[in-house]
């Protein structure tokens, strides 16, 4: 069954990449001071009120103290754009085997891991600037794109992007693997167990099962077959 598979390939994704994680931050104790994590407590436990959530002050803890040269700068920002990429990957792979094929985009395959990329360069410039932010919407506002997405579905996925492009910018990587991890499994626990499926309705999701009800569906051989609608 392709839905089983893909739940299996991405618990060894993330399990690979909590490990290395561990490993280095383990091993290498001061690159937890040299790379874009560490902010999600801060962000959680941060007081409410003047010096609170609204206040312009620095999010990561501390870890610009640690990259003032330009080697250390853009290895920061490098390691936030690289840590942005592969929250958004797994998220493509379930967007491909998940959709239908009536409605399934491309481009939006695309966005899924390139806007996070975008978002979090964005953050890393306008964070703790206020004039940058405003001028950023600005121009933002001159450009004028659109882009008509053909399902609430699809808005979640760029939502989705868009959260993980901000806490990568922010140096809450750690962050941004929880949400993608939370929202993988979620949507493809939704696409396993058919929730809320009725007969004739318009689907969302690839129907992982047709036919006859309880025959499965043959292992895809490679993560591309995951893409292909069923």
């Amino acid at each position: 069954m392709r839905a089983v598979r893909l739940l299996a390939i991405l618990l060894a994704y993330f399990s690979v990449l909590a490990v290395v994680a561990w490993f280095l931050l383990t091993r290498y104790p001061a690159l937890q001071n040299m790379l874009p994590i560490g902010s999600a407590q801060h962000l959680i436990t941060q007081p409410t009120g003047a010096e609170g959530a609204n206040a312009f002050k620095p999010v990561a803890k501390g870890s610009f103290d640690h990259v003032a040269t330009i080697g250390g700068s853009i290895g920061w920002m490098l390691a936030a754009v690289l840590a942005a990429f592969l929250a958004s990957w797994p998220v493509s792979w379930v967007y491909m085997a998940t959709r239908s094929e009536d409605a399934y985009d491309q481009s939006l395959i695309s966005t899924i891991l390139v806007l996070p990329i975008t978002v979090t360069s964005i953050v890393i410039i306008v964070q703790n600037s206020l004039s940058l932010a405003f001028a950023l919407g600005g121009i933002a506002g001159a450009v004028r794109f659109k882009n008509s997405l053909k399902s609430s579905g699809d808005a979640l996925y760029i939502l989705l992007s868009v959260g993980i492009g901000l806490a990568a910018g922010t140096g809450a990587a750690e962050l941004s693997y929880v949400m993608s991890l939370t929202f993988c499994f979620s949507f493809v626990m939704l696409w396993l167990t058919e929730y809320g499926e009725r007969e004739g309705m318009k689907r969302y999701m690839a129907d992982f099962s047709p036919g006859v009800r309880g025959t499965a569906a043959p292992l895809p051989e490679s993560m591309s077959e995951l893409s292909k609608p069923s």
